[in-house]
Parts: C-alpha cells; structure tokens; sequence
C-alpha cells in the first residue's frame, strides 16, 4: 500500500488510540491495558505459551510472503493462485489454502482457549466466519491485527483514484455486458459491449482484458466466443451486516454499569451462540486532525457494528442505551482466487500488480517470466 500512495501524493493516516477488549457474553475474558508489559504477563497467565507460539508462526509465514515484492520488483509473474503461493512458501503455503486454520494452531501447540478467546474474535471481526476458515486467510487476519497497519488519509478509496489519475486512463463510465474476440491475421484482440444511459456500444479492440470483479451467476458479464470460460468455483457468499448507530453505547451488557468508567474503544466477540454481534466500535474521521480525542462510551458517538446479518429493533435496544440515528447495510462477500487465499487490500494490490505483469510478458512473449521456479536462485544471479 504504502508503494502506490506515496506516487499519488497520499499520505499515511493518523492513528487513535483505544483499548479493545473481548466480550464472551457473560464477561469480558480478554482486555487490552496501557502497559504492554502488563498485556503480555496476562496472556501468559491465562493462555501459557499460545500467544508466542502464534506470533512465531506469523512472523515466519510474513517472512516468506514478503518474498512477492521482491519478485515483483523484477517483473517476475504467475499464472495462478497455486503459482504464485508455491513460489513464496511451497507446498505449506498451498496446504494452508486447503487446511482449516484451527487444525494448523492446534498442530503448533496453540491452546483451545486461546483460540476460542483470541482467534476467533479478530477472525469474526475481519471476515465474520469462524476458525474453520483457512489457515493462509487466517494468517492474514490475524496480521491484520498487529498495530502497523496502514490506512490512507482521507480515505483508501483515494488511493484507486489517485492510480488511476496517474495511469491518465480513458476512463469509460458505462456496464461491460460481454467480451468478444476478434481476429486480424494471427493477432488475437478483444471487444467489449458497454451499457449505459443510450443504446448498447462497442468498444475499440483491445490487447488485452482483464476482468476485476466477481464471475458468479448473474454478474451480467457473458462471453459468447468461449464455449466454457474459465470461472472460479461459485462456493457459498458469507452474509454481514454493517450497522452505523448514532447513540449511547449499553456498557452495563458488558459489566460497567456506570458508562464513564468503560474503558474500551471497541469490544469483539467470542462465538458464543447467544451473541448477535461479532464486534462494536468508535468510527473515527478518515481525517483524523491534530489533537484529536476520541468520545467516550458516556458521550454520544457514531459505532460501527459488524453481525452476521442485519440487526433487529430489539438487539439494538440492547446494545445502545440510547440512539438518535441508524443505517443498516446488508452484504454478501467472499474472497475471490487471490483473495481466497487471504482477502485484504495488501493482497488485492499484489493481485492487481501480479496480473498487470502477467498480461505484459504474455504479450510481448516474455514467457521465462512467468511461472519461473527457483526464483530467489534466479534474482541472485540477475543481480
């Protein structure tokens, strides 16, 4: 991320501070404090060794995966998810597609507790599944939790438009209803149907097409010259429901019953079956100005809830004391061929960049690039 923002003029984010805690429906049984001296003799205290076990395991798997900007660096490019992991960690790194991510902490020494306590709220809050999911997309989750993440200021959608002003693109605001091919000699070009506000058009020819959204049934995208396209499996869209809430946060549910001694900036869930939210936190300004001071839960402030599905009246009243406003968004979301492997926007750049790369050299013949094996090998001996 960083690599594309600073090109676009974008800078990082401020960060605010808050403590988070993890809420089993009858108690909070995990909390962050202000001394992280503290933070670690607690979890070594309720979890033994989990906790350094799992910072290992993260450690070596980013280790490796690293390995993909270096690579990218010199123009290296795969063909495929399987490619492009078995480059980075072997056949573990294409095993941890394929194995559940609590099997793998099991394996590793990790406690069931702190699975339960630990894993599984970063998990239901990242992407609203449980520890079922693989082991590669849990690796990115729980990474995700680390305090270095980066978000852009002002809002990462900058960061797409700032590409895209850049890349000075002919940017054609209209549907793509299909993909033909047309033939001039041995060239083998490509047109696109566009649907807009008139009648249906098409386009120039073009080199090459790249398809950057969801091939499932009813995406509107046909490609009649194809008998059997290439689609990635439908597999089942994970449900969410984001709530926005204007109001008073209930801090009695999690055992404050005098709200301005609540400490936290944000509560996950463990999977509790009688809990209907996976998270509940502040929302902070995608600007975050100099001096900055969050509202605390006795104030009014606008939270962010993320549950499985769109909250009721009632789980509202629950949550909140008291409310001035509200907007639920219902989502269906599952990760997509890189993404699968581990659904962030670090991995939708690296995807972004891998295909860029691999429609280069396959136009301009460059096949040693692509797929190349024994690759850290080969950039040695380039340098």
């Amino acid at each position: 991320m960083p690599a594309y923002a600073r090109p676009a003029g974008l800078k990082q984010r401020r960060g605010v501070a808050g403590k988070t805690a993890v809420f089993d429906g009858a108690s909070v049984v995990a909390e962050e404090t202000d001394w992280y001296l503290l933070d670690l003799l607690r979890l070594w205290w309720r979890y033994g060794s989990s906790f350094i076990r799992l910072q290992m395991w993260l450690e070596d798997i980013m280790e490796k995966f690293i390995r993909i900007y270096k690579y990218q660096a010199h123009g290296y490019a795969f063909s495929s998810l399987e490619e492009l992991l078995e480059s980075l960690g072997g056949s573990g790194f294409v095993n941890m597609t394929r194995r559940p991510l609590s099997d793998s902490l099991l394996e590793l020494g990790v406690s069931q507790r702190f699975i339960d306590e630990v894993v599984a709220p970063v998990i239901r809050l990242n992407y609203g599944q449980n520890v079922s999911v693989p082991a590669f997309v849990g690796a990115v989750s729980l990474a995700s939790a680390q305090s270095n993440m980066w978000a852009v200021e002002g809002g990462n959608k900058l960061l797409c438009e700032g590409l895209l002003e850049l890349a000075n693109a002919n940017l054609l605001r209209a549907r793509v209803t299909s993909v033909r091919t047309l033939r001039s000699g041995e060239a083998l070009q490509y047109e696109l149907t566009l649907a807009g506000e008139g009648p249906e058009r098409r386009t120039a020819a073009y080199d090459a097409v790249v398809v950057a959204a969801p091939l499932r049934a009813g995406a509107g995208i046909s490609f009649p010259d194809w008998a059997s396209p290439s689609v990635p499996g439908e597999g089942e869209w994970q449900g969410a429901g984001v709530t926005l809430v204007h109001g008073y946060l209930n801090t009695s549910l999690f055992g404050f019953r005098d709200a301005r001694l609540f400490p936290y900036a944000g509560v996950l869930t463990t999977a509790a079956p009688a809990l209907f939210f996976n998270s509940v936190a502040g929302v902070y300004p995608v600007e975050v100005p100099p001096g900055f001071r969050r509202k605390r839960a006795h104030e009014a402030a606008v939270y962010k809830v993320f549950s499985p599905a769109a909250l009721t009246g009632e789980q509202l009243k629950t949550l909140f004391r008291r409310r001035s406003g509200g907007r639920t968004l219902a989502t269906a979301a599952r990760p997509a061929r890189i993404e699968w492997a581990g659904s962030a926007m670090e991995m939708s750049a690296v995807a972004a960049k891998n295909i860029a790369l691999l429609a280069y050299r396959r136009w301009n013949g460059r096949s040693l690039q692509v797929n190349r094996e024994d690759l850290l090998r080969a950039i040695k001996t380039e340098l």
